[in-house]
């Protein structure tokens, strides 16, 4: 079986340096994907599933620390680690205000440049809950099988759509976080617009229909945020 690689995302908008960083890890062993802005570095994050990020401070469109304070409002837990040329102390404190698990001033070598990362994704690990086995989720009564599309309670089995099963792994690994309208968006319809905004509501609908038979579940729409999968004691 082959094992997953680990996912970073590289944000640096110095290209000499992103290629060689992003060469450098990928030699390693990590899966790199190397971005040269801040928005560009944003959708890369929302469609993509990342272990770790990397984000230069200095970025033109938008800065390190603006992308971070951005991603840290649905993401809490994803570790990050601050590249930059600035070594002021308030500089220091504001990229860890913002959640920063690390600080990195250029120059610095590849080498503690990878023990940071491994240190980090290592004690991310251990603090964190482990994901369940082929993608099946135990919902109150249900069990939810992702690769199958398949929702069970007892011996009824029900088929789900692609968009139900995609929105509903969401609910699931967002656990007691309140999952973002507008990332479901980007990962499930590929944008926000407003037709596929009322097409979501539709699914979400649908996917309480499906869990009607079990009033332990509940699936809440937290009001201009985004909706959130409630499992009662």
């Amino acid at each position: 079986m082959t094992l997953s690689k680990t996912k970073i995302l590289l944000a640096e908008d110095d290209a000499n340096l992103g290629s060689l960083l992003k060469s450098y890890l990928d030699a390693k062993g990590y899966a790199t994907d190397l971005c040269v802005n801040g928005i560009e570095a944003y959708n890369s994050y929302i469609y993509e599933k990342y272990d770790i990020l990397l984000l230069d401070v200095m970025m033109p469109l938008k800065d390190g620390f603006t992308l971070a304070k951005e991603i840290r409002k649905n993401d809490e837990n994803i570790p990050i680690i601050f590249l930059t040329a600035k070594s002021l102390e308030v500089d220091v404190i504001e990229g860890f205000n913002l959640g920063a698990d690390d600080y990195l001033t250029k120059p610095f070598s590849m080498e503690e440049l990878l023990m940071r990362i491994n240190a980090i994704l290592r004690r991310s690990t251990q603090n964190k809950p482990s994901l369940p086995k082929d993608n099946i989720y135990k919902i109150g009564s249900f069990i939810f099988d992702y690769n199958h599309q398949t929702l069970t309670k007892k011996d009824v089995v029900q088929k789900l759509t692609y968009k139900e099963a995609d929105l509903l792994k969401l609910l699931c690994e967002n656990g007691d976080e309140t999952l973002d309208r507008t990332i479901a968006l980007k990962k499930i319809w590929k944008d926000d617009s407003y037709f596929n905004a009322r097409s979501m509501d539709v699914y979400i609908f649908k996917l309480r229909q499906l869990f009607k038979s079990d009033p332990k579940i509940e699936v809440l729409n937290i009001h201009g945020k985004g909706f959130k999968l409630i499992i009662k004691n």
